[in-house]
């Protein structure tokens, strides 16, 4: 099997082959992270759509020596979720309802308490929101989430630790709201 940098470079060239193969092996991430990021599937699928849109006009400054294809997409998906983002003010979408069934009160408990730390992480400034979605969610380190963020991996580990501490904050406050 060719490497990520063969396939994108074929891409590059025309091969809508080894587009494809990017894309189905890259899609699912780049999915998450956005997704994770805005809260909406409609706007997680519009970046990943432009995401890749953007790697054949962009993918030509990809560098194998500076990190893989992943976090140079995350970078891309990055880009695009700020400018969608930026200027108009970040606003978490509503919560959706889920419906559970009425006899499964673990499983309603476990969604509810997931859909918390969703409308939590979602609810964090975007600096400690990307360091939660790539490190914690996304499982990049630090390494990774410095280069994707483009600042050092001190800025990333202080931003990790800053969002836990909000998270923490966050999450006791709606559980002691929920059981008051």
């Amino acid at each position: 099997m060719a490497s990520e940098a063969e396939m994108l470079s074929r891409a590059l060239a025309g091969d809508e082959r080894a587009f494809t193969a990017l894309y189905h092996l890259r899609q699912g991430p780049v999915f998450r992270f956005a997704l994770h990021m805005t809260g909406s599937v409609e706007m997680a699928e519009d970046v990943t759509q432009e995401t890749f849109l953007a790697l054949l006009s962009a993918g030509r400054r990809f560098d194998p020596a500076r990190g893989n294809l992943g976090s140079f997409l995350y970078g891309i998906a990055r880009n695009q979720i700020l400018r969608r983002i930026d200027g108009r003010g970040f606003q978490p979408p509503p919560p959706e309802e889920t419906a559970s069934p009425e006899d499964l009160l673990e499983d309603l408990t476990r969604r509810e308490t997931v859909d918390q730390v969703r409308r939590a992480v979602l609810t964090l400034p975007a600096a400690y929101r990307e360091a939660v979605v790539l490190c914690d969610l996304e499982d990049a380190s630090y390494e990774e989430a410095a280069a994707i963020l483009e600042c050092p991996v001190g800025t990333v580990r202080s931003r990790l630790n800053r969002a836990r501490g909000l998270l923490a904050q966050k999450l006791r406050s709606a559980k002691w709201v929920c059981n008051a």
